[in-house]
């Protein structure tokens, strides 16, 4: 049985993973991973690493990350707690898709997660207080390889669906794209 319906989001390479719940009287199981399912939507490699986040306060922002190549990562995120507004942009260079950015709403009610290929940056916007996300990712986190843009970066020009209430010092200072980024070659 096929515990997972993939779509294709108009980013190449970006899916839209939707689980399938078992469930009765006394609750329900949903499949968070699966390797072999995944694999026809991209997921290659082993799981490195799972990482588990919790925010607080509705309308914080986290974001928008990623790592260069050779540490480049998926990333499979869902939503277990409150609801985001889970967003991803495309890095790569030569895609036709450079620097747009899509965004899904993930809640702990929906079964969705947002599988993102290597190449891309990832952030969120939290719509609820206590909001608790997993992520899976293919590489573990490197910290010479990390990199980010900045969630306000006019040259991206992300809708976020809030006010900004809180985001990172760290991700406030990230420095803005210049017409000289001209992507991460994977």
């Amino acid at each position: 049985m096929n515990r997972f319906n993939v779509t294709g989001l108009p980013l190449v390479g970006l899916k839209l993973v939707e689980r399938q719940s078992l469930g009765d009287s006394r609750g329900f199981l949903s499949r968070l991973f699966c390797a072999e399912e995944l694999a026809t939507a991209g997921w290659s490699q082993p799981v490195a690493q799972i990482n588990h986040t919790h925010s607080a306060h509705r309308g914080t922002v986290r974001g928008m990350h990623y790592q260069m190549p050779p540490h480049a990562e998926m990333k499979l995120v869902s939503c277990i707690q409150g609801e985001v507004w889970d967003v991803a942009v495309d890095l790569r260079s030569g895609s036709p898709t450079f620097l747009h950015w899509h965004a899904e709403l993930l809640s702990a009610t929906n079964n969705r997660a947002l599988l993102i290929p290597e190449g891309f940056a990832h952030g969120f916007q939290t719509l609820a207080d206590d909001v608790t996300l997993l992520y899976c990712h293919s590489a573990a986190h490197n910290p010479e390889a990390e990199r980010a843009l900045n969630a306000l970066d006019t040259r991206l020009d992300i809708n976020w669906p809030l006010t900004i209430t809180e985001i990172s010092p760290k991700d406030a200072k990230h420095h803005l794209l210049d017409m000289k980024f001209l992507g991460v070659r994977l």
